[in-house]
């Protein structure tokens, strides 16, 4: 029994990465979290692009209110998305646990290098920021992006805690799933580096289709400078800083500066 028991868990490993199990893994864990989310915003475009009138007359809406008039029972709710948005990245954590390779240390999100990373995300988001803020105004002026509304909280203690918390859950969601994770399956499938490369970029920018065509192209053009970067250092943390300065801006930025300057478009 004990040399039976012995030959079963050594056969673990193996027949968890045969392509069979990874192709499916890889299936459930995007139906669960950003493929999911592509499909939704393949849907919204639709329906905004039937929608009587241009695109920049309508609004993509972040960060809204779950209860209007209830700030405590908007508060709980608020922080019940964000908890729950982040459970695909405990399941990736798991699985690659199970793979003995030392769960989100193998794509770099760990605590090791904390500086490197902060400097090079640094560096990443105001490259980024300024570039995609203006392809984001060019967009809607021509008509090919709704109004992105970045946060209609109301006036509550917790309103920018909340946006902060929502910026570093984006950021750990998408980049953990979308670059580090994502990567590695198709890599262990046998996909090219560039077939890898466009379907986490495309993948990128389906999710942000419910903003219109220049959400879109922009989100796929930031997800194949992220993939290369990505390749360069082995490591998830430098973008999962970026793109948590980058949503932090959009969103606490908006709420500061929106009605107050004229360059910034609202609804």
């Amino acid at each position: 029994m004990q040399v039976e028991a012995g030959r079963v868990a050594d056969s673990l490993p193996e027949e968890a990465t045969s392509p069979r199990i990874l192709r499916s893994e890889t299936v459930l864990v995007l139906a669960l979290s950003l493929g999911a989310s592509g499909v939704s915003a393949l849907i919204s475009f639709i329906g905004s692009l039937t929608k009587p009138g241009g695109l920049k007359h309508q609004a993509a809406n972040l960060n809204t209110s779950f209860a209007p008039g209830r700030p405590w029972l908007d508060l709980a709710w608020q922080l019940f998305g964000i908890a729950t948005a982040l459970v695909p990245v405990a399941l990736v954590a798991h699985l690659l646990l199970r793979e003995r390779v030392g769960g989100l240390r193998v794509i770099g999100f760990d605590r090791t290098r904390p500086w490197p990373d902060l400097g090079r995300g640094v560096l990443i988001a105001a490259g980024i920021g300024s570039a995609g803020l203006a392809f984001y105004l060019v967009a809607r002026a021509v008509g090919g992006n709704l109004t992105v509304v970045p946060e209609s909280l109301p006036g509550v203690w917790w309103k920018y805690p909340v946006l902060i918390l929502s910026a570093l859950q984006n950021a750990v969601l998408e980049e953990v799933i979308v670059v580090g994770y994502l990567l590695r399956r198709l890599g262990q499938l046998g996909w090219t580096p560039m077939a890898a490369l466009v379907a986490s970029s495309v993948l990128r920018g389906s999710y942000h289709l419910y903003q219109g065509i220049g959400g879109f192209l922009g989100n796929m053009v930031m997800g194949v400078v992220f993939v290369l970067l990505y390749r360069r250092w082995q490591r998830v943390g430098p973008l999962v800083v970026a793109h948590a300065l980058l949503d932090i801006g959009a969103f606490v930025g908006y709420a500061l500066l929106a009605g107050r300057v004229s360059w910034l478009p609202t609804m």
